[in-house]
């Protein structure tokens, strides 16, 4: 659909994660977990609709789209994955984390599965 970049990969990660903890998701809940503006939100929701990622509805709660729920998982997924694998390889629980956060942006998800297949072949 469109290319994506690092803020808008966090944010549909962000409500794919507020998703699983919340069910209903606000930008209220995005901003204080990203610690950012809600003006900010706002600006990447806007942003998110017009892609074809998310809808909300009347009162605020924030959906995805197929596409963006599809979008999310993948992200998600290879967050979890690298997640794992780093700390399996022995980094520490919290560096692990961030490092995920940093190589799931870095890596298309066909290279994310390609990947993850050679690596699942050898173990």
């Amino acid at each position: 659909m469109h290319s994506m970049n690092t803020s808008v990969e966090n944010y549909l990660e962000t409500i794919y994660r507020l998703q699983i903890e919340n069910e209903k998701v606000y930008s209220i809940d995005i901003a204080r977990f990203l610690d950012v503006s809600r003006p900010s939100v706002s600006n990447a929701m806007k942003k998110l609709g017009n892609q074809g990622y998310i809808n909300m509805d009347r009162s605020g709660v924030i959906n995805f789209t197929e596409e963006g729920s599809k979008k999310a998982k993948q992200i998600y997924e290879k967050h979890l994955w690298f997640k794992e694998l780093l700390e399996k390889a022995g980094v520490e629980k919290d560096i692990a984390e961030i490092e995920a956060c940093k190589v799931e942006h870095a890596i298309s998800y066909p290279v994310f599965e390609k990947l993850k297949a050679y690596i699942e072949k050898r173990d």
